[in-house]
C-alpha cells in the first residue's frame, strides 16, 4: 500500500491526526504509534495519532513516504503521501 492520506481538522492543529482508516496496514500504524478507535455515529474504525501532523509527517519521511499533495477540504487539512 505505496499511498497514505493524512488529515486533522484546522483547529486541531496540534493533534490529533488521522492517519488511516480500518483498512490500513497495522505495521505502519503500530511504527507510527497509531490507536484504533470508532468516533460515535459512525460505522467504521480511524486511527488517531495524538500529536500534530507536522511530528507524523517527519515520521512517515523517515520510513520512506513524501507527501504528493495538500489541501483544505472545508476545515480539514490533508495529505496525500506515496512510498516509493
Amino acid at each position: 500500500m505505496p499511498y497514505l492520506l493524512i488529515s486533522t481538522q484546522t483547529r486541531m492543529e496540534i493533534g490529533p491526526t488521522m492517519v488511516g482508516d480500518e483498512f490500513s496496514d497495522p505495521e505502519l500504524m503500530e511504527q507510527l504509534g497509531a490507536t484504533r478507535r470508532t468516533v460515535l455515529g459512525n460505522n467504521f474504525a480511524e486511527y488517531f495519532i495524538n500529536e500534530p501532523p507536522r511530528v507524523t509527517l517527519d515520521k512517515l519521511e523517515k520510513l520512506g513516504y513524501r507527501v504528493v499533495s495538500m489541501t483544505g477540504v472545508g476545515q480539514t487539512l490533508v495529505w496525500c503521501l506515496h512510498k516509493e
